[in-house]
Parts: structure tokens; C-alpha cells; sequence
């Protein structure tokens, strides 16, 4: 399911996302608390991350408040509303931690690669903790503050490495879809034994015996996979961790490195350009 972020008011919708929120989360049990739209959010958020966005509707979350769900419009004007101001709401928690690491790299001296993997790691654990996000389509974003702060991180250190303005936005792109692509592999992974009643070693023992034992002719037809499975290239390094999950990590490890060695090609190639052109300054000067 794909779901088109701004679909609400504009004007309100902006409004809302930028406002400053509230400190502190909900306390349990005791009285009702005041509805706020903070509150309403936080409660929304608690629905996705437990049954996914198909289980929310403004009715769930004010029966989860012990509300009628009219009583939720005074704050949130609709559930497209709502699912802006949860979308960038879940992404606070990962931003404070980035700032975090930030500060905490610059102390240690670490490099701005060694930076960019835990920026990695981070997201990835978060569309783990948060899979509905991945169904907001990122051909209309949010365009909230958290997503900013997202952007702001990366684009840091990659501004910070010397990659020129313009590589930085094709480099945060390339690197946030990379993630998005192979974590959501992951994500519906661990799904799957939910929605079709079939555990994942089960499903996969028993289409591959069927594969051996139907395809009889499966090495000479693809002699070259054939190489690559006798060398353990698709051996599962980790049998408590599900196969598929690994192979996305392994995979968007991969992905990032080679990223980051192009990254880093530019930046000396930048660095070069710029050595050059001061050379021919000093050149000239000199020759006046």
C-alpha cells in the first residue's frame, strides 16, 4: 500500500507540523488525560507500530484514548492529517540520536565514513521499529521538521568530507533509497510469517526441493549461480537470524560502501580541480 503524504489543508497542515511539541510522554493508568494533539499522535503512532497503518482510523485511536473520535478532530483535522504528523513525529526520537552521534563523533575524532555507517544503521533500525513509514510514498514528502533534521545529518557530513553542494543532495538521495529499498526487503520478511501463516524456513525448504527436484537441468541452464552457490555465496552466515533479513543487510552494506567509494572519488577529484585552479591563480599572479 503506497499513501500520498499532504493530502490535508495546506496552511493547517504546515502549521501543525512545525508547531513546538510537547516534552514528555503519556502516563499510565490513571485519569483521562487532556487530549492534545501531541497526545493524539503519540497514540496513532502506538497503533501503526503495533498492527500497521491498516489498523488506524481516527475511531481506534480515540478508543484507545477512551474518546469518541469526533473528539479528535478539534486537534487533527483527518486521518491524512493525522498520518503527516506521525510520519515526522516517529522520525524525532532517530533525529535527537544522529545529533547525538554527531557530537559524540566529533569527540572521538572519528572519520566522516565510519559517520555515515552509523547513520545507516540507525535508519535501518528505525524502518525496522516503524515499517509503516515505508508505505508514505516519497514523491510527495512530508516536508516536516524531523525530515529536515534527517536531511541536515547526512548532508553534514558529506558537505563536511568537501563533496560539492550539488553531489551532497544526489548523495543523500542515492544513499535514503538504498536503505529504504533493502530494509523494506527485511521489513516484509518478518511479515510474511504473520500474514501467510508459513514460516520462512518452511516456505523456503519447500519451493527450493521443489526447484532441485522439478528443474533437473537447473546447473547447465544457469551454470553461472550454480558457481556462485557451490562458492557459499548465498549461505546464510547467521542460522538464528532469517535469511532474508541478513541478505538485505549484507546486501545494503555492500551498496553503501560501494556508494561511499564513489563519494569519496569525487571528493578528490573535487579537491584536485580546486588544487589546479589555485595553482593557475598563483600563476598568473605571479606573472603580472
Amino acid at each position: 500500500m503506497v499513501i500520498y503524504a499532504g493530502q490535508g489543508d495546506p496552511r493547517r497542515s504546515m502549521t501543525l507540523l512545525w508547531r513546538e511539541q510537547e516534552e514528555g510522554e503519556r502516563t499510565a493508568p490513571g485519569p483521562r488525560p487532556e487530549l492534545s494533539v501531541d497526545l493524539v499522535v503519540r497514540t496513532a503512532i502506538e497503533i501503526a507500530d503495533a498492527q500497521g497503518l491498516q489498523a488506524l482510523s481516527m475511531r481506534a485511536v480515540g478508543e484507545r484514548l477512551g474518546r469518541t473520535a469526533m473528539s479528535l478532530y478539534t486537534y487533527v483535522a483527518s486521518k491524512n492529517e493525522l498520518i503527516d504528523l506521525m510520519y515526522d513525529a516517529a522520525f524525532a526520537p532517530l533525529a535527537d540520536r544522529l545529533e547525538q552521534d554527531a557530537a559524540e563523533s566529533t569527540v572521538k575524532g572519528l572519520g566522516w565514513r565510519e559517520q555515515v555507517h552509523t547513520w545507516t544503521a540507525r535508519l535501518w533500525y528505525f524502518y525496522l521499529e516503524h515499517p509503516w513509514t515505508l508505505e508514505i510514498s516519497q514523491a510527495r514528502p512530508v516536508l516536516g521538521p524531523n525530515e529536515y533534521r534527517l536531511f541536515e545529518s547526512l548532508a553534514t557530513l558529506f558537505h563536511g568530507a568537501g563533496l560539492e553542494p550539488r553531489a551532497v543532495s544526489n548523495a543523500y538521495g542515492s544513499l535514503l533509497n538504498l536503505v529504504r529499498g533493502m530494509v523494506r526487503t527485511a521489513a516484509e520478511a518478518r511479515q510474511a510469517p504473520v500474514v501467510t501463516g508459513v514460516p520462512e524456513d518452511e516456505w523456503w525448504y519447500a519451493r527450493s526441493g521443489q526447484l532441485e527436484e522439478i528443474v533437473e537441468d537447473f546447473q547447465e541452464r544457469f551454470p553461472v549461480l550454480t558457481l556462485l552457490t557451490e562458492a557459499g555465496a548465498f549461505d546464510n552466515d547467521d542460522p538464528d537470524e532469517p535469511y532474508l533479513e541478513q541478505e538485505a543487510w549484507e546486501v545494503l552494506r555492500f551498496g553503501l560502501d560501494s556508494l561511499l567509494d564513489g563519494v569519496q572519488r569525487r571528493i578528490d577529484a573535487t579537491g584536485k580541480s580546486l588544487a589546479r585552479a589555485k595553482t593557475i591563480m598563483e600563476t598568473s599572479h605571479d606573472d603580472r
